[in-house]
C-alpha cells in the first residue's frame, strides 16, 4: 500500500511549505496600497445633547 510509505509524502510536505514560507511572502508584501491612508484629525467633534421630550 503506497499510503503507508512516508517518503514521498514527507517530501511533498516539505516542498509545499518551502513554497509557502519562502516564495509567496515576498510576492505578497511587494504589493502597495492603491490609495495612501489619510490620518484622522485628533479633534473630537462637538455633539449636541439629546433632549427627550417625554421627560
Amino acid at each position: 500500500m503506497p499510503q503507508l510509505n512516508p517518503a514521498p509524502w514527507f517530501a511533498i510536505l516539505i516542498f509545499s511549505w518551502a513554497v509557502f514560507l519562502m516564495i509567496l511572502p515576498p510576492k505578497v508584501t511587494a504589493h502597495e496600497l492603491p490609495n495612501e491612508p489619510t490620518l484622522l484629525s485628533a479633534k473630537t467633534p462637538k455633539t449636541k445633547t439629546w433632549t427627550w421630550s417625554w421627560h
